[in-house]
């Protein structure tokens, strides 16, 4: 398809960034105007609802009943009135057994047994069902064909990040946005930075120009071992490999697509574009299952020459920092809730409202609520009000951003954004069943 060869450019990713966090913001496109950041330019200050407003029942069917799919159903049964978890669906009966008790013991919902289905076609029933909305929390490779699957069934989406583990997966994302956005359909991908007061209020203040042109960025997740799952006597392949997902390449698409996708993601938001190309490093020490590495360094470049450092590392016993920094001809900040001059002098703080109070004209006195019930509390005033949100390109170009990271380190080489748009590089068994799955534990080497 045509619409999967070509990107919006920048002009187009910066308005639909804009139209994204103003909805993610508050979804009714109210704003309070004040002059501050840079030379007197007006800073777009958001206020943000604290709930969806009420409406007609809403239906959510649950697709991946782990602990993130069971954690997103319970953000929406936050996120305001009328809301029901009308269906679930999982390969795993002791997965799906655990959410139902999670559910009936916080939250007194009770999901009846015609309405949970079991097996790699389960999610097939959620999608016939009366759902008006789905959760897509399934290991990261089945996002693709279940998203397709979703927006062809006309349900509005909640889904997990990353959006894809390969090219292929992330440019069927891309395909199917173009569906979901002609259909009217509302789309939240779990970038919940979006939708994090903190951050939404600093990037307003960062295209206000309170930094000047970003030239340079660093961002970085370094944290311990995440878990692991150990193979268990009786178990096939797939279910080894599915019980152990975060570990596999196929199944996550490492951990710097995994779960850096989000630092990496916070900058092509700020800077409004994406990279051209990447060269990276990468290795395994201590990763005690899969096929993964454990730590990445990948040097990206976007193409008017700025260049992002991008660190992530899941390693026991070392310093941990999950966090994003630019830098610009005016000054500096971390994304998140400061903005410093070049002297390293901060001259605007973001700070919650029971943390200091909002009358000396530099803070914010902003309640906090949770960043993952906040997308989910936006997502149903967008499908109330019926107003535009749709963050899957966005995301898939995140997605394939870390996956052009993890390329780079695993070759050794320098990978461009065009190879990665022109790529048929699609990971994974041919077939999806319980039984063998012909790969192995093969670490990548570098310059092989």
């Amino acid at each position: 398809m045509d619409s999967m060869k070509s990107l919006p450019n920048r002009r187009s990713f910066l308005k639909g960034a804009t139209a994204l966090t103003a909805l993610g913001a508050i979804g009714t496109g109210a704003f309070i105007h004040s002059c501050s950041s840079g030379k007197g330019q007006k800073v777009t200050t958001p206020s943000f609802l604290d709930k969806a407003p009420d409406g007609k029942l809403l239906k959510v069917g649950l697709i991946g009943c782990g602990g993130r799919g069971t954690g997103a159903a319970v953000n929406f049964l936050n996120a305001g009135p009328n809301i029901q978890i009308a269906a679930l669906a999982d390969v795993f009966q002791d997965k799906m057994d655990n959410c139902r008790k999670q559910l009936k013991e916080q939250n007194n919902v009770d999901v009846p047994d015609n309405m949970c289905f079991l097996g790699f076609d389960a999610y097939k029933y959620v999608l016939d069902s009366d759902v008006d909305v789905v959760i897509l929390a399934t290991p990261p490779y089945f996002r693709p064909m279940l998203f397709d699957a979703a927006v062809r069934a006309r349900k509005h989406v909640f889904m997990e990040k990353p959006v894809a583990v390969d090219p292929v997966g992330a440019k069927s994302i891309m395909a199917s946005a173009k569906m979901a956005e002609a259909a009217g359909l509302k789309v939240v991908t779990g970038t919940q930075r979006h939708h994090q007061r903190d951050y939404v209020t600093t990037y307003e203040h960062i295209k206000a120009g309170a930094i000047g042109e970003i030239t340079g960025a660093n961002c970085y997740w370094n944290q311990g071992q995440l878990w692991s799952v150990n193979r268990q006597s009786g178990w096939t392949d797939m279910e080894a490999m599915l019980r152990d997902w975060v570990n596999w390449t196929w199944l996550s698409g490492d951990h710097i697509v995994e779960q850096h996708m989000h630092n990496i993601d916070v900058i092509n938001w700020f800077k409004g574009d994406h990279p051209v190309k990447a060269v990276g490093v990468g290795g395994r020490m201590r990763r005690p299952t899969g096929d993964q590495y454990d730590f990445f360094s990948v040097d990206f470049v976007y193409k008017d020459g700025m260049h992002l450092h991008s660190m992530c590392r899941q390693i026991d016993g070392c310093a941990n920092n999950v966090s994003e920094y630019i830098s610009g001809t005016k000054g500096s900040s971390n994304c998140a809730n400061l903005i410093q001059d070049l002297k390293g002098n901060t001259i605007w703080e973001f700070k919650y409202a029971e943390e200091g109070d909002n009358n000396n004209g530099k803070t914010t006195g902003v309640k906090n609520v949770s960043p993952y019930d906040q997308e989910i509390i936006d997502l149903i005033t967008a499908i109330r009000k019926n107003l535009p949100l749709n963050e899957a390109e966005q995301c898939a170009i995140s997605s394939l951003t870390a996956i052009m990271g993890r390329i780079a380190a695993y070759t050794g080489k320098e990978v461009t954004w065009d190879e990665m748009m022109n790529s048929s590089l699609k990971l994974g068994p041919e077939t999806i069943a319980m039984g063998p799955v012909n790969i192995k534990a093969e670490i990548p080497i570098p310059g092989v």
